[in-house]
């Protein structure tokens, strides 16, 4: 990072407990902003978690020990009510319309680059920061939001959903940075964090209990579980490569019973507690209304792979838009459909305010309500929620 020549300004940084974002408070600091620290408490009903576990307690408490030892003010912020109405409900309610949500990418949209950056600029904060593997870069007023430097760790795909005035007020200190160079920085400072693992589960909340979690808000309800053999004539008919496949009832046979179809999502694996096949059994598609559940056998089910997906223009996220297409064009992009996944080749298309992706090779476990993300070299570009 360059050092600070002019006025010294004010960084608010969202200090989550880990490694990460303990040295990026410590290089912000190095490097002359001024710093805030502010933890965000986003979470309070611990019988939801894994373990019953209460992880905001440990993280904040190693939140303010970093900040101690860094020399910088701490401050925790209860933004649970924000939370739960804004990404607990967005849960729910995609799962009990059959559809597969991505929380982490709301959080960064709604809650850290929406409400607790509000309330950085009630600090008279010029910026907020966080930990994140990806970089920011602006030239001429323009801003490009890029893959973080170590590809294995790069969360650009996190913040597919950000805009351009969001992301204007933010810094990322060590997307520039490999992960084991993050630890060095740490260790070589003595931050408490520099060997501690890296957090999992929901973003400020840990590793929940899916199954219960869902069950707290969403009634059980037995259903059907239907496998549709690999060889099904389904599978030789000319279909919308762009849409999900529609199964019938009578397209398979019936094998076993499940307690919500809402809890599965394509390309999942546990949770479907039918034994005695000489391959696993994954999930190829549900149907919410008629509370079935379509299983195939073996990861290579045709049910599993598609080659396109479709995504309405009006719900796309924009983050460079010199470089949005227009109904009618068509333009070749590298494009992801979840967190680490190598970017593949496709062509996006928009007829009639719809964007049509088509990959050069078919993809595995394409999900409606996911976000696909698309790229050029490694700017990511835009983004939005699979239909």
């Amino acid at each position: 990072m360059k050092k600070i020549i002019e006025e010294k300004k004010r960084v608010v940084i969202a200090l989550s407990g880990g490694v990460d974002s303990s040295v990026a408070a410590l290089m912000l600091k190095s490097s002359g902003y001024e710093v805030i620290a502010m933890y965000m408490k986003n979470w309070h009903d611990k019988s939801l978690t894994k373990n019953n576990e209460c992880p905001w307690v440990q993280d904040s408490n190693d939140a303010l020990q970093v900040a101690e030892q860094i020399g910088i003010p701490f401050h925790v912020i209860d933004l649970s009510k924000d939370y739960e109405k804004r990404i607990i409900e967005y849960m729910f309610n995609q799962y009990k319309n059959g559809l597969t949500p991505n929380p982490d990418v709301l959080c960064n949209k709604e809650i850290k680059f929406k409400i607790f950056l509000n309330y950085a600029l009630k600090l008279n904060a010029d910026y907020i920061a966080t930990g994140h593997y990806c970089q920011k870069k602006e030239t001429n007023g323009k801003i490009k939001l890029l893959q973080g430097k170590d590809v294995n760790k790069d969360q650009s795909y996190f913040l597919c959903q950000v805009n351009k005035k969001q992301l204007k007020r933010v810094i990322f200190p060590i997307g520039h940075l490999e992960k084991s160079k993050v630890r060095e920085i740490a260790k070589e400072h003595k931050l408490i964090t520099h060997n501690k693992k890296d957090s999992q589960g929901l973003c400020f909340v840990g590793k929940i209990k899916l199954p219960v979690f869902l069950n707290s808000k969403i009634k059980k309800q037995k259903g059907k579980i239907i496998e549709i053999s690999s060889k099904s004539k389904i599978y030789s008919t000319q279909k919308n490569e762009y849409k999900e496949q529609i199964y019938c009832e009578n397209d398979g046979n019936l094998i076993g019973y499940h307690n919500g179809s809402f809890q599965y999502t394509i390309g999942q694996r546990k949770g479907i507690e039918v034994g005695g096949k000489p391959k696993p059994l994954f999930v190829i598609a549900t149907n919410i209304k008629k509370n079935i559940v379509f299983v195939g056998m073996g990861d290579q089910h045709p049910g599993l792979f598609r080659k396109g997906l479709c995504i309405n223009l009006n719900k796309s996220n924009w983050i460079d838009e010199n470089n949005k297409i227009k109904n009618g064009e068509s333009k070749n992009f590298l494009v992801r459909i979840r967190h680490r996944q190598p970017l593949q080749k496709a062509n996006i298309k928009v007829v009639e305010n719809t964007i049509y992706i088509k990959f050069e090779k078919k993809q595995r476990g394409i999900s409606k309500g996911q976000f696909a993300a698309w790229y050029l070299k490694n700017e990511l570009i835009g983004s939005g929620p699979i239909d």
